[in-house]
């Protein structure tokens, strides 16, 4: 495994996640049951979402020609920033309130996040992120530790955090990041 990868997709997707639906899941079904067992459940949701994207990127790999394949991570990750752009204008104050009794909060963060994450805008990226490095393991590594991260920052303290950080701000820093990545990207498809 590239530990180099790994490294270098964490911040992506955690970032990427950050003010996330899925967050904001989390950080409201850990105020109606066990904060431990809400991660656990959305830690499981998100490990299977992670090989899903990792198992479509790699498989891009495999079928399209490389030159392709670069322009098509171009795009997507070009839509992902304008995503993340809009996704910053929108409000914030929706959040997902759910009564979840004490013995079923595993699997009500499970299914809350697992239905909540598909075509989510970190599963595009890791799906990308593997097509782009050519390794599922080291991008689905730093992929899945990110979205742990998140989990654990929304279950523990994530009502704090939002009252710091911006969600607009970490929006537009995501869109940045993404038009960098998708310009790295079309540079390569170009070449």
């Amino acid at each position: 495994m590239n530990l180099a990868i790994a490294l270098a997709v964490y911040p992506v997707i955690f970032i990427g996640e950050l003010p996330d639906k899925t967050m904001m899941a989390s950080l409201v079904m850990a105020t109606r049951g066990k904060p431990l067992f809400v991660w656990v459940g959305a830690a499981a949701a998100f490990l299977v979402h992670v090989v899903i994207a990792v198992t479509v990127g790699v498989a891009l790999f495999r079928v399209l020609p490389p030159r392709l394949l670069d322009g098509l991570v171009a795009a997507m990750f070009v839509a992902g920033a304008v995503y993340a752009l809009l996704e910053g204008a929108k409000d914030e104050g929706e959040l997902i309130d759910r009564q979840v009794a004490s013995h079923t909060v595993v699997t009500t963060a499970f299914v809350v996040i697992f239905i909540a994450e598909w075509g989510d805008l970190t599963q595009i990226l890791t799906a990308n992120l593997a097509a782009h490095y050519h390794t599922g393991l080291a991008v689905g590594v730093g992929a899945v530790l990110a979205l742990w991260s998140v989990a654990g920052i929304a279950v523990i303290g994530g009502q704090g955090l939002l009252r710091f950080v911006n969600i607009s701000t970490v929006r537009k820093v995501t869109a940045v990041l993404l038009f960098v990545l998708a310009a790295v990207a079309a540079f390569r498809a170009l070449r």
